[in-house]
């Protein structure tokens, strides 16, 4: 059998490699630091714990993740009530955010993925991730255990913010 290379052989061979390549140059996402959860693109951490230790959140009863969604919104403006932006937010607004946070059965964050990061705006994806920290635990899904709560943060000039779960609107 006689073997013949071919203008189309070195093309997939030349694809092949190439994509060989560039999959060993990418890196799993790893917490380093203590504090912090796999997908992080800062180095934010949760604040340390304060002499004061705040309350379990109340479960949630949530039957399905988009149920769930609300009361983690909640719990994160329960936690953030200086922060929050009141009533309808600018037509043009500073960075806005999609995270994923999967939480185990308990509320503890597991991870985080960024579905959309504001990438011109870090200092904001810093804060998010340590807002997200901060207010762990979140709510226990009773019905569901392990979940993804997935929102969007829109985020104003100031540092204030709302969440698209629970938005008054824009301007």
């Amino acid at each position: 059998m006689i073997f013949r290379l071919t203008p189309r052989h070195v093309a997939l061979a030349a694809a092949l490699s190439a994509t060989l390549w560039l999959a060993g140059c990418g890196t799993a996402p790893t917490a380093t630091t203590p504090g912090q959860v796999p997908g992080q693109l800062s180095g934010a951490t949760s604040a340390p714990p304060g002499p004061v230790q705040q309350p379990a959140p109340r479960a949630s009863v949530a039957a399905n993740p988009r149920e769930y969604r609300r009361d983690a919104a909640r719990h994160v403006y329960d936690a953030n009530k200086d922060r929050i932006y009141g009533g309808k937010l600018p037509a043009v607004l500073y960075a806005v955010g999609t995270l994923q946070v999967n939480l185990d059965a308990g509320g503890k964050v597991l991870s985080m993925h960024w579905m959309r990061a504001p990438q011109h705006a870090p200092e904001v994806i810093a804060e998010i991730e340590r807002t997200v920290l901060a207010a762990a635990p979140f709510p226990p899904a009773q019905r569901l255990g392990p979940v993804t709560w997935t929102d969007t943060w829109l985020w104003d000039k100031g540092g204030r913010f709302q969440l698209d779960t629970l938005t008054e609107g824009q301007l």
